[in-house]
């Protein structure tokens, strides 16, 4: 790759998402202005498809293989563990087979395609692929409404919040289950964008004879496991996770969240005047996002160590400003009275503390910054400049947004082409940067506020 030519930047979609450019529409229009300003070639934009229900694990070696070509193997442990096959499908030519240390890739991460990121990267920092790979093959990693620590509105939509993944009968969970299961029946005959990636659960009709599609449609195997991205939803799921280490920054990786909140339905209804169907599809969303804010945390068993305590940030009031951090304990044995507003407000699927990063503000290395109505303003020496601290979760708060208000679906809003035209810069600011490790291992604390 020449240096002018611009990194590749792949984009993983997110749960029951795989349309790509079908529905993401015309973004590479504002992202390559930067590109066209300094007369450069445009950057390469890589849809990755990997199985829209599937488990983050499945998702990261899909993830993995589509990009560098080859039989997508799951690993021996994690199939025996799970009970599917071990082998996938088998990519002739990767997407980008010179995938390395050194020829690295930006990534973007719609929803579960965020954690999906982070899956990679900590498998590849654990030599699952082979000590050829290694995280450092992740340039940057950037998010969009993720869940990396779970969401309370999995439970209200069907999982039992005391024996996940178990999913209640004729919920809202159980249904999307058995339609599931009927397109992975029918998968051989239906459009590409509809794969569910399953070949190594055999659940087509070249497979499995109808007899057992039909138990499956009575109780879903897959879904009622742990390895299903609705498990991987779940608190305790994000809990585990962090325990055992997934999620830490890598020192060669830079970091992006844009976290969404919605606010009183009038205010937000005024961001979108001129279009009346990017009013009529945040509706749907203020209906949830009133689900998460009501959700009984003491209902939850056992209690998930990542709801012990959480991070109250104190947005910053524009770019460059520092954090504040501070500890919140809470109390959710007694129903959760002391429960953070991190913890309610959301974008109508995540709540906001967990579009953060992996893991909680102490433990990690993170800056926040709020931006309002328009995360452009007072960034342009910013955007235009050096990249800010690599191996730093930069977390970004969108104001008065919902979980689709960015990506993927494209509606030309003024708040998309500026999402687009800032994560340009951004990430030719990366490209033109040179790729050092954080000097002192001091920084840590001093970055996190702690």
């Amino acid at each position: 790759m020449s240096p002018s030519e611009p990194v590749p930047l792949v984009i993983v979609e997110g749960f029951l998402s795989g349309a790509g450019a079908i529905v993401w529409g015309n973004f590479e229009e504002h992202s390559n202005i930067v590109c066209q300003s300094y007369e450069e070639r445009k950057r390469r934009i890589i849809f990755a498809s990997v199985g829209p229900v599937s488990s983050l694990h499945d998702r990261a070696c899909e993830l993995f293989y589509s990009l560098v070509g080859g039989s997508v193997d799951y690993g021996n442990k994690h199939c025996q563990e799970h009970n599917h096959e071990r082998f996938g499908r088998t990519y002739e030519t990767g997407l980008y087979p010179e995938w390395a240390s050194d020829r690295p890739l930006h990534f973007l991460g719609h929803s579960i395609g965020g954690p999906t990121v982070v899956k990679l990267q900590w498998l590849l920092a654990t030599r699952f692929f082979g000590k050829r790979y290694s995280a450092d093959m992740i340039l940057s990693l950037n998010t969009v409404s993720s869940p990396f620590r779970g969401t309370q509105l999995v439970y209200s939509l069907g999982e039992d919040a005391c024996d996940a993944p178990v999913v209640r009968r004729f919920s809202a969970g159980d249904i999307i289950a058995k339609c599931v299961h009927i397109t992975a029946y029918l998968g051989p005959v239906l459009p590409k964008f509809v794969d569910l990636h399953a070949d190594a659960r055999k659940l087509s009709f070249r497979h499995a004879s109808f007899r057992s599609f039909l138990g499956q449609l009575r109780k879903s195997e897959w879904a009622e496991s742990r390895d299903a991205t609705p498990y991987d939803v779940t608190f305790d799921a994000a809990s585990e996770r962090e325990s055992l280490g997934e999620g830490k920054v890598n020192p060669r990786t830079y970091y992006r969240s844009y976290c969404a909140t919605l606010s009183e339905p009038f205010v937000c209804a005024r961001s979108f005047v001129g279009s009346c169907i990017a009013v009529l599809s945040a509706w749907p969303f203020y209906v949830t996002s009133a689900v998460i804010a009501r959700f009984d945390f003491s209902s939850l068993r056992p209690i998930p160590a990542c709801l012990s305590t959480v991070a109250a940030v104190r947005q910053g009031s524009k770019v460059g400003s520092d954090a504040t951090v501070e500890d919140a304990t809470i109390n959710i044995a007694s129903g959760g009275d002391c429960l953070s507003t991190a913890l309610r407000a959301s974008d109508g699927v995540v709540p906001l503390f967990s579009q953060f990063h992996p893991l909680e503000c102490r433990d990690t290395r993170c800056r926040h910054f709020n931006h309002g109505d328009n995360f452009l303003d007072g960034s342009e020496k910013v955007r235009d400049g050096c990249p800010s601290e690599i191996g730093v979760w930069h977390v970004h708060h969108l104001a008065d947004a919902h979980h689709f208000s960015v990506v993927p679906f494209w509606l030309g809003s003024a708040r998309q082409k500026a999402f687009w035209v800032d994560l340009g810069y951004w990430l030719r600011a990366i490209d033109r940067a040179p790729r050092k490790a954080p000097a002192r291992e001091g920084d840590v604390d001093e970055v996190a506020g702690v």
